[in-house]
């Protein structure tokens, strides 16, 4: 089936490429997508003076990812994760923690235009690659690092020391009450 394409299309095509793609996937993704339209010669003439319309359209698109790619090389991330014995984390950061912590950070993008190769399995800095746009990729700086909480012995001790404090407030306090009536 051939079509001729209204829009960038990841691995087919640009604006106005005539392409070959089978005829499911044209009939029930590209056309009703509104990506591509049936080529002959009616459609090839509605699509010329379509043209500068969907070209303008399309490059708005593009200047829209390149000033979100901006922010986004603007906006370090950090993630905090357990660890255990050896720093080895408990499970892994994946694209869809990585979104999670862009949108706290105020940018809001699909997880599926994060590219990973592999989950992040250790502590580190690592340079993620974002892809916006056929044209446009984005690149986060990303930090990776420990969580550190508060263990239980160290608030058994903090504790200890608040009773001693209230405990010697309360004597006082008799002591001030007991003079006060003498």
């Amino acid at each position: 089936m051939k079509l001729i394409l209204r829009a960038d299309v990841d691995s087919l095509g640009r604006l106005g490429d005539i392409v070959t793609v089978k005829a499911g996937y044209g009939r029930n993704y590209l056309i009703p997508q509104g990506l591509a339209m049936p080529a002959s010669v009616a459609n090839q003439k509605q699509f010329d003076l379509e043209r500068k319309k969907l070209q303008v359209m399309a490059d708005a698109l593009k200047g829209e990812a390149q000033a979100l790619a901006e922010k986004i090389a603007a906006t370090p991330v950090t993630i905090t994760v357990r660890v255990g014995e050896g720093d080895k984390l408990y499970g892994s950061v994946t694209a869809s923690n990585i979104g999670d912590a862009l949108a706290e950070a105020g940018v809001d993008i699909d997880r599926r235009k994060i590219v990973m190769a592999d989950p992040i399995r250790a502590l580190g800095e690592y340079e993620i690659d974002i892809k916006l746009h056929p044209d446009v990729r984005g690149e986060l700086k990303l930090s990776v690092v420990k969580h550190v909480r508060v263990g239980e012995e160290e608030v058994e001790e903090e504790t200890p020391v608040v009773e001693e404090a209230v405990a010697e407030a309360e004597v006082a306090d008799a002591e001030s009450e007991e003079s006060a009536e003498a």
